[in-house]
């Protein structure tokens, strides 16, 4: 915390990020100097409704004021201030998922998001047609799913983004999205830093194949660079902000970002051949590229960072959900024994644990899969766990066996990374709750994609931190300074980091868990096949909160 705290905020020498993550919505108001000098939080959660994962828009709106008024309410009980203005302003949220509007502005249909994995036909038509992979969670892979099945909405389209885009919107009256952002709607052209103008033609075409007329270009939100202004906060806006009315209108924003672009920022991955792996409700790992793959692979995207350099993306559905509700059918049960014991001390219990199971797990598996997995080829997921009859069961080993399970999607997209495109990684930051316990999840990491992992301080308070980071960056850029210099000599100059190498016995045994994890997927499958699931459920539904599972969590 500085010193001057209280100036600051009253002069508006801070910045404010704001992002919309899958479990939580987080606000971080920071200072001249990027320390966190307030945080305010609110939690949600996706629902399954008519087997689609969604959230409403009103909770939207929600979850961003209950943020914002708590930390509005922590600027007042640590620096003893009202929270009026600040001097920049940013908006991140999950990225892909698709968001239509009409003329009027009114949502066309209920937001799908990433998670949704219906979209594989369009999928696969994009992908060949583009010759680059489109996955099933791209806003483009959404819009041509609709085209396709002849929804009546697409007729009535003024305008498609994504929610970090929609927020921003909102707040601003621009319709813009950071280039990061984009990179998830449709793809973008290296040599123009813009949608790729060949592929917008070809999608106009597919279009009217099937007998809708449009211009893709049209629809789709106006592509911006890390440090390029993005509109200012509207009255309105700030109306939607804060009801209260006192924060100002006219604050300067950011383009708005998505979560992997502000993960990249909050852990100073943004140079090529650093990478970050986020590990929340999804995990995926970003890795900034020094040259262009040699052939398409459906395991990974090409993304970009906020400033437009060009990532590869391993991105699975399913990551941290699965272990939380292992981590809290045994707080129940502590309960149930009369044992008064906190969230944090019951994941630290079963972590801890996990470092004494079987290196191989024991000849245990487990699949994570509350939704589908496109890495795997599942459309649907059903939680898994099964054993050998051979196999002891114990704490530490099911544990481990969860734990590796957790990773396991992730190690067959970076396999075909690292070892098919020989993709070398000079580090590699790991954050997100599953990383809290310290020496665990991360010790597992590196066994499970061979590479020394990194944690530690540097990524803040998560991407609502590295929002508020390039809602700054953009306030005070230099105009001959890169973003990835601005990190390197201006946020990260006393970053503190714990680095662990891979350990050849946990490599090893990751390895032969992965052999029987690849084998068994036909068991995954027939769950799929064989079980039922309810028509509406609620997401995620957690007995304990020591894992934020938000996409680049805190």
């Amino acid at each position: 915390m500085t010193m001057d705290a209280g100036p600051a905020i009253t002069g508006g020498r801070t910045a404010l990020g704001i992002e919309l993550g899958s479990t939580r919505i987080k606000a971080v108001l920071i200072g001249p100097d990027h320390t966190p000098l307030a945080v305010g939080s609110h939690d949600w959660e996706n629902q399954l409704v008519d087997r689609l994962w969604t959230y409403s828009l009103d909770d939207v709106w929600t979850g961003v004021q209950q943020s914002f008024a708590a930390l509005a309410g922590d600027v007042r009980r640590r620096h003893g201030v009202e929270l009026t203005t600040v001097g920049a302003l940013g908006v991140s949220a999950m990225m892909h998922g698709y968001l239509a509007f009409d003329a009027d502005g009114a949502l066309l249909t209920p937001f799908r998001t990433w998670r949704n994995t219906n979209t594989g036909r369009a999928a696969e038509r994009l992908s060949a047609e583009f010759g680059c992979n489109i996955p099933h969670r791209w806003s483009v892979a959404h819009l041509y799913q609709a085209i396709l099945d002849r929804e009546e909405h697409v007729a009535r389209l003024d305008h498609l983004t994504t929610l970090a885009g929609y927020v921003h919107w909102q707040l601003t009256g621009e319709k813009v999205l950071g280039i990061g952002d984009a990179s998830g709607m449709f793809p973008i052209d290296g040599a123009t830093r813009g949608y790729h103008a060949g592929m917008l033609a070809r999608f106009d075409q597919l279009a009217a194949e099937v007998g809708v007329e449009l211009t893709l270009a049209e629809l789709l939100p106006a592509v911006r660079l890390a440090g390029q202004p993005a509109g200012t906060l509207t009255g309105a806006g700030a109306a939607l902000l804060d009801p209260t009315g006192r924060l100002r209108p006219g604050i300067p924003l950011c383009p708005p970002e998505g979560d992997a672009g502000t993960g990249m920022v909050a852990t100073n991955s943004v140079a090529p051949r650093t990478g970050n792996v986020s590990a929340g409700t999804s995990i995926f790992a970003m890795v900034v590229l020094e040259r262009e793959l040699a052939r398409v692979h459906r395991e990974l995207d090409l993304v970009t960072t906020p400033a437009g350099d060009p990532v590869a993306m391993v991105h699975c559905n399913n990551g941290a959900s699965e272990l939380d509700a292992w981590v809290g059918l045994f707080a129940e049960f502590a309960r149930g024994l009369g044992a008064e014991v906190g969230p944090s001390e019951v994941f630290e219990t079963l972590f801890t644990a996990a470092l004494g199971g079987a290196s191989d797990c024991g000849g245990m598996l487990a699949y994570n899969y509350l939704s589908g997995e496109p890495i795997t080829d599942l459309e649907e997921g059903r939680p898994l766990f099964l054993r050998s009859p051979d196999s002891r069961l114990d704490l530490g080993t099911f544990m481990r066996t969860h734990l590796f399970a957790s990773l396991a999607t992730l190690r067959i997209g970076m396999d075909v990374l690292q070892k098919t495109e020989g993709v070398r990684l000079d580090r590699m930051f790991a954050h997100g709750g599953l990383f809290k316990t310290e020496g665990v999840a991360q010790r597992f990491l590196a066994a499970a994609i061979d590479t020394p992992v990194s944690v530690g301080d540097v990524a803040g308070e998560g991407g609502a931190w590295g929002i508020a980071v390039l809602a700054a960056f953009t306030a005070d850029r230099a105009p001959d300074r890169s973003l990835a210099d601005h990190l390197d000599t201006t946020v990260f100059t006393s970053a503190s980091l714990r680095t662990v190498e891979p350990d050849p016995i946990d490599v090893a045994g990751f390895d032969a868990f992965m052999q029987r994890y690849v084998a068994a997927l036909p068991v995954e499958r027939a769950a799929v096949d064989h079980v039922g699931v309810g028509q509406r459920r609620t997401a995620d539904t957690e007995t304990t909160s020591a894992i934020p599972t938000e996409e680049a969590s805190e």
